[in-house]
């Protein structure tokens, strides 16, 4: 029992450190090569973030319904950015592989792992929402069918509050 409670409350404590944290003038290169700054490509009003791999199951499943969250708030300024996770000798499959899941919003690879780092991102797939200054609002870890709508109700929410 207290080895579930210290659990607990560290991981308690690092989402709340993550909360916290904010975007720092990053730099990757996308799935054609080139170096993008992410603020380059931020969201009017938030931007998510969805830390994901190849090989994650759960992060297959997720994206098609990422990428209908990403159309439906497009045009609310919420941009939806990819961070690829995989190592850099799968470079040549991540392009392939968006295009065929049907990815339509920028992806960025994040081979050397540092922005997983910064962001303490230890579990795939993770989403992140940030604010137009890059403070985390909210975070979801893992994806089973129904969670479109906890994070659809959270940007959702998140936008009833920014107006």
């Amino acid at each position: 029992m207290n080895r579930f409670l210290a659990f607990f409350l560290l991981t308690l404590s690092s989402l709340s450190y993550v909360c916290g944290q904010t975007a720092y003038q990053i730099e990757l290169l996308d799935i054609n090569g080139n170096t993008v700054n992410i603020d380059a490509i931020k969201g009017e009003k938030f931007t998510v973030l969805d830390f994901w791999a190849t090989w994650c199951r759960p992060c297959i499943n997720s994206i098609p319904e990422l990428v209908k969250l990403s159309d439906k708030f497009q045009e609310k300024g919420v941009q939806f950015i990819g961070i690829n996770a995989d190592s850099p000798r799968n470079r040549s499959k991540v392009k392939p592989f968006a295009s065929s899941i049907g990815i339509n919003y920028p992806v960025l690879l994040d081979f050397d792992q540092q922005l997983q780092s910064d962001f303490f991102i230890d579990g795939f797939p993770t989403l992140l929402v940030l604010d137009g200054k890059g403070k985390v609002l909210f975070t979801h870890v893992g994806f089973i069918q129904g969670d479109e709508k906890t994070i659809e109700d959270a940007i959702n929410n998140l936008l009833k509050k920014k107006l």
